[in-house]
């Protein structure tokens, strides 16, 4: 893995990312597609929009359709038809949230599809990654719920780095294939305590992996909480190295974490609100339920090139959602996710122009009260 920085504000900075062959521009923005797909979308609508890198989770793909067949179609990329970069979560966030069994071998969890049994240890979870042809894996983490007991927090962040070392040492023993050269990133651990993310941070650093998550964050915590993490833990990182913050992608939370020195995100924000009639534009969330939008001849946003602004107007986007009509989820998706792509595409001209504070103000005006 290469990470060239080309510009630097402060503590924000621009590069190219080099991995498997493959380019990511950052900061980036990373759609997930839980389940191998973003939903309601296709590949060739996030090529269309040039994203660069997706998110699937192994959690879900291990339990269905299973390992052997993504496997066997040749990865998540020849089994969903996405030619990109593919960032493979572990599963650590999910399990977290089913009330799972942990213990030093690995954790114990239940399927949301069938109420099963399953066992997943920080081995399994890189040898499953890698059979699911992930260029970027992440290694298996405990995530603690906000707020939690300090020594729950402790014992969640050091288990979190044995197993760090453990999903190391199995990526690096893996057999490859010549033409397959995947990285592992490690995670930052230790809910809102300052000094224990400090020195998760440090250690994660220390045990050799390509990129750094923080992890364990938006689950509760206040935006003034998440931030004093971020800017504590981005200290004691390596510079040289991608630093990613996980399942944060408000636009305001986002560019602030740029401005802190995060490169990478993902969220199923933009997605989600899109199938429940909210669009983001340069003046905040838009609702196209809403009986204001019922003879608007006005696209979206104005200035947006994606395929739903340049052919439909807002009039009609309201009309699809009020009827149920399901392609209104679609056009208004692959509205939301251009609208993320062009953001990213302003963070990074702001950072080589040096105007990255007035581009967050202005966000932060536009979308001040506009959340649900």
């Amino acid at each position: 893995m290469k990470l060239n920085i080309a510009h630097r504000y402060n503590k924000a900075r621009t590069g190219i990312l080099e991995v498997n062959s493959k380019e990511i521009q950052l900061p980036c923005f990373m759609p997930v597609g839980t389940r191998a797909n973003v939903k309601a979308i296709s590949p060739i609508d996030l090529v269309q929009l040039d994203y660069e890198v997706v998110l699937a989770n192994t959690y879900h793909l291990m339990l269905r359709p299973g390992v052997e067949t993504i496997e066997s179609l040749g990865g998540i990329g020849g089994f969903s038809g996405w030619p990109r970069a593919i960032l493979t979560d572990s599963g650590g966030y999910q399990v977290f949230s089913l009330q799972a069994n942990y213990r030093e071998e690995g954790v114990e969890f239940r399927s949301v599809y069938d109420g099963s049994t399953h066992f997943l240890s920080p081995e399994e979870a890189s040898l499953v990654q890698y059979r699911l042809g992930s260029d970027i894996q992440m290694a298996l983490d405990v995530c603690s719920p906000l707020p939690s007991d300090p020594s729950m927090l402790r014992e969640a962040m050091e288990l979190t780095l044995r197993w760090g070392e453990r999903a190391k040492d199995a990526f690096d023993s893996i057999e490859r294939a010549d033409d397959f050269a995947p990285e592992l990133f490690g995670i930052v651990q230790g809910g809102d305590d300052i000094a224990l993310r400090c020195k998760s941070a440090e250690l994660t650093s220390q045990q050799g992996f390509s990129g750094v998550a923080i992890g364990g964050l938006s689950v509760g915590e206040s935006q003034d909480t998440m931030l004093e993490v971020i800017s504590n833990v981005v200290t004691a990182l390596d510079e040289n190295s991608p630093r990613y913050l996980m399942g944060v992608g408000d636009p305001v939370g986002m560019l602030q974490a740029v401005a802190l020195g995060v490169d990478m995100f993902d969220c199923v924000l933009p997605t989600r609100l899109a199938r429940h009639g909210a669009v983001l534009s340069n003046s905040g969330r838009l609702h196209l339920r809403s009986a204001q939008f019922a003879s608007s001849e006005q696209p979206i946003e104005a200035n947006c090139r994606c395929i739903t602004c340049t052919n439909h107007s807002r009039g009609f986007l309201r009309h699809l959602f009020n009827v149920g009509d399901p392609s209104a989820l679609r056009l208004a998706s692959i509205h939301n996710l251009a609208w993320m792509h062009s953001l990213m595409e302003k963070v990074r001209y702001c950072i080589a122009d040096k105007s990255l504070d007035s581009l967050i103000n202005e966000v932060k005006e536009a979308f001040q009260g506009s959340a649900d």
